[in-house]
This record gives C-alpha cells, sequence and structure tokens, in this order.
C-alpha cells in the first residue's frame, strides 16, 4: 500500500502559530481543504490530545495528529505544516514541535500500514530537521519519499502559509 496522495495543496510551509491548538489546527485545515476531511475531523484531532496527551510528539520536533476514522474522513490523506517557530505540546523529551503530520484513513488497518510507512521515513535523523528547514512543497515530497501533485489552488498560492 503506498503513501495516501500528497497534493501540494496538503502542504504549508513556515505557518505561524502561537500554541500546539493552534498548530494542529493549521494541519487539519490543510487536510479539509485537500478534500481528505470536513472541518469536524480538527476538532476530534484536538480532542485525542486533549485526552491523551502530547503521545502524539512521536520524535524530536514531530508531531502525528490523527484521529480515529470516521464519517469526517472522505478519504485517506496526510497533511505537512512546517512551522515559522516550534511550539510545546508538552511533550516530556520531544518538544518543541516544527513539524506536524496530520493523518486521516478511513480503516484501522490503514492507520497501522501508514504509521509503519511514516516511522520507516523518520527512521533517518535527518528528515525531521530537513522537512523543517524546505522551502517548497516539491522539497517536502522528496523528503518524504513522495511524489507531490501540483493542483490548480497551487498555482494560485495555496500551500502558502497565508492561505491556511
Amino acid at each position: 500500500m503506498p503513501m495516501p496522495p500528497l497534493p501540494h495543496s496538503s502542504i504549508a510551509i513556515g505557518v505561524h502559530v502561537t500554541d500546539w491548538r493552534s498548530a494542529v489546527t493549521a494541519a487539519g485545515d490543510v487536510l479539509a481543504r485537500s478534500g481528505a476531511t470536513t472541518p469536524d475531523y480538527t476538532s476530534r484531532m484536538i480532542g485525542v490530545i486533549d485526552e491523551f496527551g502530547a503521545y502524539i510528539v512521536i520524535a524530536p520536533g514531530l508531531a502525528l495528529a490523527h484521529a480515529r476514522p470516521g464519517p469526517d474522513v472522505l478519504h485517506e490523506g496526510l497533511s505537512i505544516v512546517t512551522l515559522a517557530e516550534p511550539v510545546a505540546f508538552g511533550h516530556p523529551h520531544n518538544d518543541p514541535v516544527s513539524v506536524i503530520v496530520a493523518l486521516c484513513v478511513t480503516s484501522p488497518d490503514e492507520h497501522v500500514q501508514f504509521v509503519a510507512k511514516l516511522a520507516n521515513v523518520f527512521n533517518d535523523p535527518t528528515v525531521i530537521p530537513a522537512i523543517a528547514a524546505a522551502t517548497t512543497p516539491d522539497e517536502v515530497c522528496r523528503l518524504l519519499g513522495t511524489t507531490g501533485i501540483a493542483s490548480d489552488d497551487d498555482a494560485a498560492g495555496t500551500g502558502d502559509p497565508a492561505d491556511v
């Protein structure tokens, strides 16, 4: 099973946020903008963190935001948000976070498979800082080992942090 699609409209670079909630909201907004979810999914991702804590901060500088499959997931998808300034999520070892990967899937089996694929990418300790420093969606896609898909929205500026 390949990684979920990663259109350029699913990537936002250099986003300005004030805290972990606004960081997860930015990642959820990008997922919704890409058509993978409805805005309700963002609220559920925040609810997961409220309930279970900062376990989504899976490596230094990296948060994997997600929630269970539900009716607000239209199809599997990923979004990548890099932050202009890192924010704390409350993780004892892996804060602050500068890269948020939001994942949505339509079944629990997909969740396990996609998390395993992402884990393989992030096993390389140079990938997270390189994504944090990336300046283009194509660079992010190259680092993740995916092919970016430009969309009509990209020509209009989608993917720019101001559009989040």
